[in-house]
Formats: C-alpha cells, sequence, structure tokens
C-alpha cells in the first residue's frame, strides 16, 4: 500500500509534494514502480490525498504499472488513511502480508522490500531502520534530562510491515480509546498490542523522506545518480 494522502504543506507548495516533478517524473510515480517490479509483491494500491484521486490515476496509468490494481481516496491524517487502506483489503485473509510505504520515499529500493518480506516470515510486525549519525536527547522544559546512547537508536523508514490481522487488531483497540493519537503504524501495534515484538531491519539512507524544500535537492540529486546507473 503506498500512502499518498498527505498535502506536504512543511515543503512549501500548494500543490501536493507527492504531485511534485523529481528527474522528471512525479514523485508518486516512484515507489509504485518499486514495488511493481518486485517479484515478492502480488498487488499495488495507492491512497491518494482526497481531491487528487484523478491525477494519482493518470500517473499510475501513464506509467503502466501493472500491479497497481487501485487508487482509493485517504483521509485527512496518517491514521485515516491507513484505515482506508485497511477497509480497501477487508476481504484479505489475517495472514496476509502487507507493506506500508509513504509515497514521499520515493527511492526505496529493492534490497529493503526483500528484508521486510522477509522478516514477515518469523514476525508480524516489521520496521525499517536506520542507526542515528546524531546525538539524540530527551529534553524537558528546555534541559537535558536523559541522552540514550546512539547504538541503541534507528530512525524508522519505510515501509512499516505486518501481517494484516495484527494491523486491524491494534486499530480496532486504538478507535476505542479517546486519547489515540498516532504518526505511525508501528506506534500503533507497540502501543495498543505491546507483547507483539516489532522486528527492525536495515534501512538504506537514500530511502529518505521528501518533507522539506532542502530534501527537493537531495531527491532530484538521488534521480539523477539513478539515471545515470541505468
Amino acid at each position: 500500500m503506498v500512502l499518498a494522502g498527505g498535502l506536504g504543506q512543511r515543503i512549501g507548495s500548494a500543490t501536493p509534494k507527492q504531485l511534485l516533478e523529481v528527474g522528471g517524473r512525479p514523485i508518486l510515480a516512484y515507489a509504485p514502480a518499486a514495488f511493481d517490479t518486485h517479484p515478492g509483491v502480488d498487488e499495488v494500491l495507492v491512497v491518494m490525498a482526497r481531491g487528487h484521486v484523478p491525477a494519482a490515476v493518470e500517473i499510475m496509468s501513464r506509467y503502466g504499472f501493472a500491479k497497481v490494481s487501485r487508487v482509493i481516496e485517504g483521509g485527512a491524517t496518517r491514521t485515516e488513511s491507513t484505515l482506508a487502506a485497511l477497509g480497501a483489503l477487508a476481504d484479505e485473509p489475517d495472514d496476509t502480508r502487507l507493506l506500508l510505504h509513504d509515497a514521499a520515499r520515493p527511492f526505496v529500493d529493492s534490497g529493503v522490500i526483500d528484508r521486510c518480506l522477509a522478516a514477515l516470515d518469523a514476525h508480524r510486525a516489521v520496521a525499517v531502520g536506520v542507526p542515528t549519525p546524531d546525538t539524540v536527547v530527551v529534553v524537558e522544559d528546555g534541559l537535558v534530562r536523559a541522552m540514550p546512547p546512539r547504538d541503541a537508536l534507528r530512525r524508522f523508514q519505510t515501509p512499516q510491515c505486518f501481517r494484516i490481522g495484527t494491523l486491524r487488531e491494534a486499530y480496532r483497540l486504538a478507535e476505542g480509546d479517546p486519547g489515540f493519537t498516532a504518526t505511525d503504524d508501528c506506534g500503533v501495534v507497540h502501543r495498543y498490542l505491546p507483547d507483539v515484538p516489532i522486528r527492525v531491519v536495515e534501512g538504506d539512507e537514500r530511502n529518505l523522506k521528501v518533507t522539506h524544500p532542502l530534501d527537493l535537492v537531495v531527491a532530484e540529486h538521488l534521480a539523477a545518480r539513478a539515471e545515470e546507473a541505468k
């Protein structure tokens, strides 16, 4: 499931960032291509921001992705978009492997997808992480309260991957919590199904998320490098 439900307000564009072009292609065209060509993926669905579904359908058609079966409308938040994805897959058996990937991470590669699928053979929840090169501190009231060791820290990327029944159950419990908020799906599983271990597999620094204007500059460079390598 390629999640493209956000509007990308932090990038400062009136156009949703997934429709901006990088390397001569819309950002939205990159992630579906990675999954479309992967032999371990059977089907690709796209969750698009409200009001922009026709644009996403046109992009999927333009690039002729064979495994993209549907483009559905997402919600105002990441949680609502994930729930829309789960609703579209309501008939899938609980052991179906589901990979949820941010469209704003255009350069996911086959190695990351390989590691996710392999980990799902033994685990019900899988995250992708990379080591942090910076010292990360816990700050309260402007003061440092804790300094966790860097070798124990990871920056999460996507895909975030699940046996779909596990994610369904986590969101079922979350929806019954009036104080529920979430920014990612592994966080929902970690909070509401604490007995389910989340396996972390190695990510890739090129699997960056386009969030701020500077990220577009980096993305252009990565797109150019990928084109040169063909």
